[in-house]
């Protein structure tokens, strides 16, 4: 089986959910949560908090720095992630169909290179 990183990819710049979204929001994403575990698709949930509690570290010359923010300075940004098994590319797209209609934010695919699984 493939292994595929779904990513979340969120909008900083809209208006957080209210308290009921939000708790709405969970509930979904908690049934296709679900649903990839019973599938035996499921490797890894987790979310992210926003952008502002990000730490960079940056390679230098033999030394690194650190700086706080995020990498990029964008509105979007990564959200949360799923990481999935699948047979290929088309079952992961049903995954993440299921998962961006149950967060209402669009998903990316990505598969795992092969050569870095343990």
């Amino acid at each position: 089986m493939k292994q595929y990183l779904l990513a979340v990819h969120m909008d900083e710049s809209a208006p957080p959910p209210s308290e009921t979204e939000l708790r709405a929001h969970l509930a979904r994403t908690g049934q296709v949560t679900d649903e990839m575990r019973a599938a035996g698709s499921w490797v890894f949930v987790g979310g992210l908090l926003p952008s502002h509690a990000t730490t960079v570290v940056h390679p230098g010359n033999g030394s690194s720095t650190v700086t706080d923010g995020p990498f990029a300075e964008t509105k979007e940004q990564l959200g949360g992630i799923w990481v999935i098994q699948c047979e290929d590319l088309d079952q992961a797209l049903v995954w993440a169909e299921k998962c961006a209609l149950a967060c209402g934010c669009p998903i990316e695919v990505r598969p795992f290179e092969d050569s870095y699984r343990a």
